[in-house]
């Protein structure tokens, strides 16, 4: 029977004892028992030979299926995003959808403008495309609202005189009244989204209801005559009665997404002939996190053009996530399982705080017996956004104990600041090593090589620079932390930094630290 076996890329099954080779001398050490009279099977010029390879070859490859087989029956084995999925059904776990970027755009009029706007849901700004990147789509996905420019409180005036007011934006596409088509009054009906990369972002809430999704994501309606309700999204119909009027959305491995209605016994079945229609957000990934100052186009919001109204992103988009990759799901999926979907321990809050795919790093720290601060870094890094928070804090609303306050903060980014002396090869360009070394150290501070409370060692820095071929020596002058947060964080060993429990390192901003590190060339070209 193949075995299990932990190499390098992780756990695999090993059919290599059943492979072609194996067979062929298998078949061949039984042929003196089994047929005595063929003597000469050892000459490869027999017929015989090729029937017994023709035979080897097919068993190979079935052994190969069987084993792949195999491998896909186990969560630590499995290799395809549709075992995967199927897999984690079995205990309630959802891979996670991309998440949008968040950013605050500042909506700026004249000073003689004293009109009232409207603001709507599905206004649609955008970054400027390039050669190598199309313009990236931002919507606003909140209730309507009006902003007086003559007398609203939150104006803020600059100083030329022209009046600013921000509003949220988030990636993506607002899909209105996608009509998936009519009810024929049977169970389990199922209806499929005519867009892909549908955004399903899950929040808890009290009583029966479990994960319900916020309204911003999804709306679905089913109309009959002039009776038109809207339907609960849930996580399952294992809480839904005959007559809740309740749905489910499966994703498969391909990002296309399907809703289910109930059989009649758990979940209701919409009426014969109802039309359904669903109202759906689609976009969301790393892609979304650009710059401050890139969003300056009015795509889609014509009262806005009308007033003149200039749009920019004071601060960047920040919390946008790709999809939940299988590696993220095999190691988070049982962490997630082991909470029981209550947050006790304080490992049970950052493994459902994860759960967020606009959550990139989170660290739970609890300062008195019932309260809880998780401090959060939004995936790409940057600051917590008014709709994560609050999303958060919903999220968590039925999962911690009734007794216990959970707050949400922002961490602190400390910047590391590296110099180094480094001794080139005469052979090699001094231009081409330097980005070189200059890539090996931003590695070691990339977001996702980095994490809270973390020890930063010299040596680390040392090894990093010292293996790129052509370097013959370096000496790194200066590694220090700006600002320490508190007394004695200086005083500690030259050979590392210390960080503290809402800290994570990044790289400097200063223009003399090229990505993390200040360099001096010695030889070279």
């Amino acid at each position: 029977m193949a075995e299990i076996k932990q190499t390098s890329q992780g756990k695999v099954v090993d059919y290599m004892a059943r492979d072609y080779n194996s067979f062929l001398l298998a078949m061949r050490e039984q042929i003196p028992e089994v047929l005595p009279e063929w003597t000469d099977y050892q000459h490869e010029s027999d017929f015989s030979n090729v029937i017994l390879q023709l035979f080897s070859q097919m068993g190979d490859i079935i052994s190969y299926y069987q084993d792949r087989i195999a491998g896909e029956s186990f969560l630590s084995t499995a290799k395809e995003r549709r075992s995967i999925i199927e897999h984690l059904n079995l205990i309630g776990y959802r891979l996670a959808t991309a998440s949008p970027a968040v950013t605050a755009l500042t909506l700026t009029a004249a000073s003689d403008n004293n009109g009232v706007l409207t603001i709507r849901k599905g206004n649609a700004f955008a970054t400027k495309s390039t050669q190598d990147n199309p313009p990236l789509r931002f919507e606003y996905g909140g209730d309507n609202f009006t902003i007086d420019f003559g007398s609203d409180p939150n104006i803020v005036i600059n100083t030329d005189g022209s009046k600013s007011y921000d509003i949220q934006v988030e990636e993506g596409r607002w899909i209105e009244d996608d009509v998936l088509g009519v009810s024929n009054g049977q169970a389990n009906q199922r209806f499929s989204l005519s867009q892909r990369e549908i955004i399903l972002r899950t929040f808890g809430s009290s009583g029966e209801k479990t994960d319900v999704t916020v309204n911003r994501d999804i709306s679905l309606l089913v109309e009959l005559g002039s009776e038109r309700k809207e339907w609960t999204l849930q996580k399952s119909f294992a809480f839904s009665r005959a007559d809740r009027e309740d749905y489910t959305i499966e994703i498969d491995e391909n990002d296309n997404a399907t809703i289910v209605f109930g059989d009649g016994k758990f979940g209701a079945i919409p009426a014969n002939n109802a039309s359904i229609s669903v109202s759906y957000r689609v976009g969301g990934g790393n892609k979304g996190n650009v710059l401050a100052n890139t969003i300056k186009t009015i795509f889609d919001a014509p009262e806005l053009n009308l007033a003149a109204i200039k749009v920019v992103n004071k601060s960047p988009a920040t919390g946008g996530s790709d999809r939940e990759t299988i590696d993220h799901a095999i190691s988070h999926a049982p962490k997630v399982y082991r909470s029981l979907q209550r947050a006790v321990a304080a490992q049970d809050y950052e493994a459902l705080a994860l759960t967020n795919k606009s959550v990139g790093k989170v660290r739970a720290e609890s300062a008195s017996w019932n309260t809880v601060t998780l401090y959060i870094a939004p995936s790409g890094g940057g600051y917590l956004s008014h709709t994560l928070k609050a999303d958060l804090r919903s999220f968590f609303e039925d999962k911690r104990p009734l007794s216990t306050s959970v707050e949400f903060d922002d961490v602190d980014y400390v910047e590391v600041f590296v110099s180094a002396a480094v001794d080139i090869e005469s052979y090699y360009s001094n231009a081409e090593k330097k980005d070189e070394i200059i890539s090996a150290v931003a590695e070691l501070l990339a977001f996702e090589n980095v994490d809270f409370k973390q020890l930063i060692y010299l040596s680390k820095f040392y090894e990093a620079i010292e293996s790129i071929k052509g370097v013959k020596a370096a000496v790194i002058t200066e590694f220090r932390r700006e600002n320490p947060a508190h007394d004695g964080l200086n005083d500690k060993p030259l050979g590392k930094i210390e960080l503290l429990v809402n800290e994570i390192p990044v790289v400097p901003v200063a223009s003399e630290y090229s990505h993390g590190i200040k360099l001096e060339l010695i030889g070279g070209y």
